[in-house]
Parts: C-alpha cells; sequence; structure tokens
C-alpha cells in the first residue's frame, strides 16, 4: 500500500515531497516550512465553509533556489532524485492526480505513459542561469522506492 504522503529526504537535506491522489487531512496543513521559498498547502473544507476574501500585501522577497510543483494531469511519471552534486540518489513514479513539490537538490523525469503536467513555480525565468543539465541515469540503474 502506498503512503499518501511520501517525503523524500537525502540524509537531512528535504528533497520533496509526493502528495498521492488520495491524500485526505482534516483542515489546512502546510507541508512546507515558513522558510521554504515554495509554500505548499492542503486544505480540506466542507460546504459552505468561506475563506474571507483578501489581496496579498506588496513584500519584498529575496528568492535563491527555483522550486517547483508538478500536477500530474494525465500519464505516469519516473521522478529521479539527485543531490546537490548531481549524484543520482533514488526514484519514484508519479502517477495521474499526484502532485510532487521538488525542494532540494536535483532532479529529473522520465514519461512512462504520455503524460501531461502542470508545473508551478517561482518567476521571473531566468533563462540559462536558472539550472544546470546534465546526463540522466540510466534506465538500468534506477532504484525505484
Amino acid at each position: 500500500l502506498m503512503a499518501t504522503l511520501e517525503r523524500i529526504f537525502n540524509g537531512d537535506q528535504f528533497l520533496g515531497l509526493i502528495i498521492r491522489k488520495d491524500y485526505h487531512e482534516s483542515g489546512i496543513q502546510f507541508l512546507t516550512d515558513d522558510q521554504s521559498p515554495q509554500q505548499l498547502g492542503y486544505m480540506n473544507r466542507a460546504k459552505d465553509y468561506v475563506i474571507a476574501p483578501h489581496v496579498h500585501n506588496v513584500v519584498p522577497r529575496t528568492v535563491e533556489l527555483t522550486q517547483e510543483v508538478l500536477i500530474i494531469q494525465r500519464g505516469k511519471v519516473r521522478v529521479d532524485y539527485y543531490d546537490d552534486n548531481k549524484n543520482y540518489l533514488e526514484s519514484r513514479i508519479a502517477y495521474e492526480g499526484d502532485i510532487v513539490y521538488l525542494g532540494y537538490g536535483g532532479h529529473g523525469f522520465k514519461m512512462l505513459e504520455d503524460s501531461e503536467i502542470v508545473e508551478v513555480k517561482q518567476g521571473p525565468y531566468c533563462g540559462a542561469n536558472d539550472k544546470v543539465r546534465f546526463e540522466p541515469i540510466d534506465d538500468n540503474k534506477v532504484v525505484l522506492k
């Protein structure tokens, strides 16, 4: 039986998490800490519950690291996790309806089926300065957890 919320670590470093489509909790749960550059929360509210209308204040922030959230709308995707030095660690499979938060370390993907993914990350996009690409893990060396 697959966990409905999987936190992925490399030692003490929080690489990310996968929220499986069958994850359910009561109320509001923030799944990232307050210092995370990308805030990820989950809400389960009853019919007629009201979230008061609001606007967000202009608050200067410095974002030094891009973090991403992927929503797997359709398909099946292998998520490969790497450390900060591009060393392969492990892989997980994300399925339709899952949400993948990528916090720290490196990552790559292989589409195991035709897939549609929505990506959310901080902006503005910095072009070539935003990431360093490297060779993916060979399929025969993948460690699925």
